[in-house]
């Protein structure tokens, strides 16, 4: 086993009744996993993310009696990915477990994520075999799960579940935006870093209500185009755009090449809407092919930096 000291990460929105008995179970499993000897000490991190209710209070009354406990206050809301990018960068632990703050995420479960983690694995996603949920919100997760592991290629059960363990190289290496949080097994996949998932007990929610509505699954969608981007096309962006310029180019210069001959047997192309189009897809062919070279001149400047980076740390 190794010695590991955990950073728990928690974003909270409106959870003043949740955390209180939140912080007591994760306390007496953690204590369980280093009597275990899974870890070797551990914090709580809550990353309030600009609550209206008494959750701020909560919070400091928690740190005030607990020295593990810290925190992080926003003025506002600015959404669970945002949290967890913040939290990300102020961990002190090897291993990160992330949970949600409405108790449905069963801190018993630490001892099986730490197991894993123990593996050899990078990311362990809990899977909520049996989620407690309204059907409502359990249709449109399986939906997103399914077409998620179908483009990624990840065969994993359950994106979205917050309920993660990952060692620190994993969230020193991802940036999170939008709603980028749900794919953050496939942002670590990405980097090369080793994926696995356990079933997880999932409970019914005690307090407050579900933050999810409607938005956030048209929010999702373009997530969701912005990870199958990067994930194929990150670095190596003409493969997408070059290929896009390729057809319009050739589908335009065909168009073209047959008003052409028309022309020569003496029929006028002048007014052709056909010829608006070729034309239109040859000068689309160009732009395509533009933006492939700007991303690539983008690319290179960035792996410069990095390399240079890389190279300066070394010499340190």
């Amino acid at each position: 086993m190794q010695d590991y000291k955990v950073t728990f990460v928690i974003p909270a929105y409106n959870e003043e009744e949740s955390l209180p008995e939140l912080h007591k179970q994760i306390t007496e499993n953690a204590e369980i996993c280093i009597k275990e000897k899974l870890m070797k000490e551990y914090e709580l991190l809550f990353i309030d993310d600009g609550s209206t209710d008494g959750t701020v209070k909560v919070i400091k009354e928690l740190a005030d009696k607990d020295p593990k406990v810290h925190y992080i206050l926003f003025r506002k809301n600015m959404g669970k990915s945002t949290a967890l990018h913040t939290a990300f960068r102020n961990v002190t632990g090897d291993v990160v477990i992330t949970m949600d703050a409405d108790l449905q995420d069963d801190p018993i479960e630490i001892k099986n994520f730490l197991e894993k983690i123990d593996e050899g694995y990078d990311m362990v996603v809990g899977w909520k075999v049996n989620r407690l949920d309204p059907m409502e919100k359990k249709l449109p997760s399986k939906v997103f799960n399914k077409v998620t592991s179908a483009m990624s290629g990840i065969k994993l059960h359950d994106f979205d579940c917050g309920y993660k363990a990952m060692k620190l190289s994993v969230v020193e290496g991802i940036d999170l935006y939008g709603q980028l949080h749900r794919y953050l097994p496939v942002l670590a996949y990405r980097k090369g870093f080793r994926i696995t998932e356990i079933p997880v007990h999932h409970n019914k929610r005690k307090f407050g209500s579900s933050k999810y509505g409607v938005e956030r699954y048209l929010e999702g969608l373009f997530d969701f185009l912005s990870v199958s981007f990067l994930s194929k096309f990150y670095d190596r962006p003409m493969y997408l755009f070059g290929r896009m310029g390729l057809v319009s180019g050739f589908t335009g210069f065909i168009i073209c090449l047959y008003l052409a001959v028309i022309w020569c047997m003496g029929e006028s192309i002048g007014t052709r809407p056909l010829l608006q189009l070729g034309v239109l897809l040859i000068v689309l062919s160009a732009q395509f092919i533009s933006i492939g070279f700007l991303g690539n001149l983008l690319l290179d400047s960035t792996y410069r930096s990095n390399y240079n980076e890389v190279h300066i740390k070394e010499k340190r």
